[in-house]
């Protein structure tokens, strides 16, 4: 499930064509009685009826919930794990209610099947321990508030963007724009600190420099360092660290994250322009 798909407004009503498929089949079922007349075609009927039943009644719960879920929260700015929790849940669902649809289309007993193969499932269980502790994490971390897509968070040693959230990872983008996955497990077993509660506060200072001059990049950020740290309008958890955007055949290309006290952009574009105005006298030093 992608984040972009987790953030819209308007679920898709499936149900519908579950619904359709389903009178399609009563007719059939009804109006032609010699079909009674074959087995195998009355355990195709009752495998369908199997699987468009409870599917059909789980994709109406999520579509109304979904629905009521964007209704009450359409004028404010969501998290959408909820949907997304949702959507994975019932997606988990639906593999479930096609599996047992297979067996009945087959002719097998679901129940007698599944009580032959309970030794074979608790060693499938133990085989993938890892996986399932990972999906109910993920289900887990998805109904919660505490992360969602697009918030910057530090997970051990990986720093960066929740690009998405799956059954098994955390997808990360870290700053260098390597993406990270991250397993669920990590939420509960790492240190995790979650840098966009205050997201509006984080702003960037980018700039160039020739490479001559870039050169100097560590003596530049102890200068930058000086400025900042101490300066009235940041917060006392700014680390002043310049990161290397991109470096060209005559130049090289800087970004600086800060946070400020508000989410001001007029205060951002202050700090940023102090910012840039002791660049500009370090530059001049070795140019």
């Amino acid at each position: 499930m992608s984040s972009q798909e987790s953030g819209n407004a308007k679920p898709t009503p499936y149900f519908i064509i579950k619904i359709v498929v389903s009178l399609i089949i009563f007719a059939v079922n009804v109006y032609l009685p010699s079909v009674q007349q074959h087995k195998w075609i009355i355990q195709l009927i009752n495998g369908a009826w199997t699987f468009l039943l409870p599917s059909t009644a789980v994709s109406i719960i999520r579509f109304i919930l979904i629905s009521f879920y964007n209704t009450r929260h359409a004028k404010k700015t969501v998290r959408g794990n909820f949907i997304l929790g949702i959507s994975q849940l019932t997606a988990i669902l639906n593999v479930a209610f096609f599996l047992l649809a297979f067996m009945v289309g087959l002719g097998i007993n679901p129940v007698e099947f599944l009580t032959s193969m309970t030794i074979v499932a608790m060693a499938i269980a133990v085989t993938f321990r890892d996986y399932i502790t990972n999906m109910i994490s993920g289900l887990l971390i998805m109904f919660s508030e505490q992360l969602s897509i697009g918030d910057r968070v530090k997970i051990g040693n990986e720093k960066g963007r929740i690009e998405d959230i799956t059954l098994s990872n955390i997808v990360l983008k870290n700053e260098e724009d390597d993406v990270v996955m991250i397993p669920n497990n990590f939420f509960y077993t790492q240190s995790i600190t979650n840098l966009s509660v205050h997201r509006s506060k984080f702003f960037y200072v980018k700039f160039e420099l020739p490479l001559t001059v870039a050169h100097h990049s560590d003596e530049l950020e102890a200068d930058l360092q000086g400025l900042l740290r101490t300066h009235p309008d940041l917060e006392k958890e700014n680390e002043v660290k310049l990161s290397v955007e991109q470096i060209g055949k005559d130049f090289v290309k800087f970004k600086m994250e800060l946070v400020a006290i508000n989410s001001s952009d007029r205060l951002h574009r202050q700090i940023e322009n102090e910012a840039l105005k002791r660049i500009l006298q370090f530059k001049h030093k070795y140019a």
